[in-house]
């Protein structure tokens, strides 16, 4: 039996410490990527339509957001209506695209992996 070398250079290889928990939500990953998109920053009301939220839904996931400095939230008035401005910080745009990079190497990783399968299932194929 061949023992694994949990030592050295692999050790650790797929943790992606970079996936940071709060990005990693469903929600929360919806929200930055419209906001990303959105640079200006985008209405209380188009934001929770772009992401498919209800407004509690989306009022906590930003509450989490801006405590981590990850967005910036403005409330006004306009035409005697209150209005909610939501934008990305740079904080939250730089680790936006930390997170974004440590995702691309989980799917190259994936992507690899399948293509190891794909190579060892038609090289059993064509000895059978």
């Amino acid at each position: 039996m061949k023992k694994t070398n949990t030592q050295g250079k692999d050790n650790g290889r797929f943790a992606y410490d970079g996936l940071d928990r709060v990005i990693h939500e469903k929600a929360r990953l919806s929200v930055l990527t419209s906001l990303v998109a959105h640079p200006k920053g985008l209405l209380f009301g188009d934001l929770r339509q772009l992401c498919g939220l209800t407004d509690g839904n989306l009022s906590r996931h930003l509450q989490v957001l801006e405590e981590a400095d990850f967005v910036d939230i403005e409330k006004s008035f306009e035409h005697n209506r209150p209005q909610t401005l939501c934008r990305i910080t740079r904080e939250g745009r730089k680790r936006y695209m930390q997170y974004l990079s440590v995702l691309e190497q989980v799917v190259r990783d994936a992507a690899d992996a399948a293509k190891g399968d794909a190579s060892l299932k038609n090289s059993r194929l064509a000895s059978t």
